[in-house]
């Protein structure tokens, strides 16, 4: 056990709570090989030694991994929470008593709290920011323009805080480096599409116990985590609707079986919805005005703006808690509709996030991503940058060597054959 975090340097739910961090981060541990190979190395060769680096990401024993893996790297590392309610209490004190990573985390803090954190983690003056959803960039940029020229680049793993930061590049605000962690194929392909439909059942799972078969669930977006929502529903037994304002999203929903119509036509006719957007109200006043009674709402989208809570708030009569992270709002019109998590991720809010294999992959990449920056600082372009294929490929060969998975390799022939132009029918 190190030596703990001064106090002033952290601010958690309760120390106390280590010991059953520490079993569970363990735990974790077992199904993330290819983060304890590369952790392994940056802790032999040292490759973030000198390098201030904050991660503002949901505080899970994954994310611990993560960063202890950043910290046998050489950073000088500290970590907030991306989401109020995402934090495990006891995995961030584990981090500090343990390991001595600062953290500035706690489940269900408020909004003000965790923008003071977000502060906390600027006034750390990062090189790299480890961002999840772009509230620090964002910050960043609008708010502490005299730190950017220590800034080395960025590294973010969502949709949304992919829009946002290619939004900044648009507007000229983003002036260094950002790295896509998000699109690499070892990343959106499982993460998004595995990992977000077990853990977003999960989520709904524990803070319902509802029946999922013979439900009728309405998955609102057909991206990546749409698609992986969508076939984990229909696995579980539900009647899957897709709703979707991409035709291409939408032809490839209805050739894999699923029923895709408006949200004012679904609206009516399902017992669960589940956001997975990362835009704005997409569930609104209109639609929860001819939901059926008791019908269930939540978001696994990564900010709380894809249903209309305001909205709703303004339409009930009363709002109750009925179960852990369900809210009951009764309207008017003599009809409830269920929230569950405050309309924030579900597979989070009620759940434990994605299983550890998955984020194996997707941290693999976020570390790899920090060492691709620093060793080419001053050598990048502004804007987002993907991750090279060859590492992409390297995490992907590291999971199934874990696994026990042999796979073939090319012959000379075929190397000859597929360069070659020359042979033909």
């Amino acid at each position: 056990m190190v030596a703990a975090v001064d106090k002033s340097k952290y601010e958690i739910k309760d120390i106390a709570l280590a010991p059953k961090g520490n079993q569970r981060i363990e735990w974790a541990g077992r199904e993330m090989p290819v983060l304890k190979q590369i952790r392994e190395r940056f802790a032999k060769e040292k490759p973030f030694a000198g390098i201030r680096l904050i991660a503002c990401c949901h505080v899970t024993t994954e994310t611990a991994h993560l960063a202890i893996a950043l910290k046998a790297g050489g950073a000088d590392a500290l970590l907030i929470a991306s989401n109020p309610l995402s934090t495990q209490d006891d995995v961030a004190a584990c981090l500090v008593a343990d390991y001595g990573i600062p953290v500035y985390a706690i489940k269900g803090e408020d909004n003000e709290t965790y923008h003071r954190h977000v502060q906390i983690a600027l006034d750390h003056k990062p090189n790299i920011i480890i961002d999840d959803g772009s509230d620090v960039t964002a910050t960043l940029v609008k708010e502490r323009q005299n730190q950017i020229p220590d800034i080395i680049g960025t590294t973010e793993e969502t949709t949304t805080g992919i829009v946002r930061l290619q939004a900044m590049f648009n507007d000229g605000v983003l002036t260094f480096p950002a790295m896509n962690v998000n699109d690499a194929d070892t990343k959106h392909f499982f993460d998004n599409r595995y990992g977000t439909g077990q853990s977003t059942l999960d989520g709904i799972i524990r803070a319902t116990n509802i029946l999922l078969a013979g439900k009728t669930i309405v998955v609102v977006g057909y991206g990546w985590c749409g698609k992986g929502t969508a076939m984990r529903a229909r696995g579980l037994g539900a009647e899957v609707i897709v709703t979707e304002i991409d035709p291409t999203k939408a032809i490839e929903a209805v050739m894999d079986g699923f029923r895709v119509m408006p949200m004012a036509e679904a609206a009516p006719q399902a017992d669960l919805f589940i956001t997975v957007t990362g835009n704005k109200h997409v569930i609104r006043k209109e639609h929860f005005e001819v939901m059926k009674d008791g019908a269930i709402v939540c978001n696994s989208g990564h900010f709380d703006i894809e249903i209309d809570l305001e909205s709703l708030n303004q339409m009930a009569t009363e709002v109750k808690e009925v179960r852990n992270f369900t809210q009951q709002y009764n309207l008017a019109n003599g009809k409830s509709v269920v929230v569950l998590g405050e309309g924030r991720l579900i597979n989070l809010a009620a759940a434990e996030g994605h299983p550890s294999a998955v984020m194996d992959m997707s941290f693999a990449n976020q570390a790899l991503a920090c060492e691709y920056l620093v060793k080419n600082k001053g050598k990048l372009q502004p804007g987002l940058h993907s991750i090279p294929e060859d590492v992409d490929k390297e995490i992907a060969r590291l999971k199934l060597q874990a696994m026990g998975i042999k796979i073939d390799t090319l012959t000379p022939e075929q190397i000859k054959y597929i360069n070659s132009w020359t042979v033909g029918t």
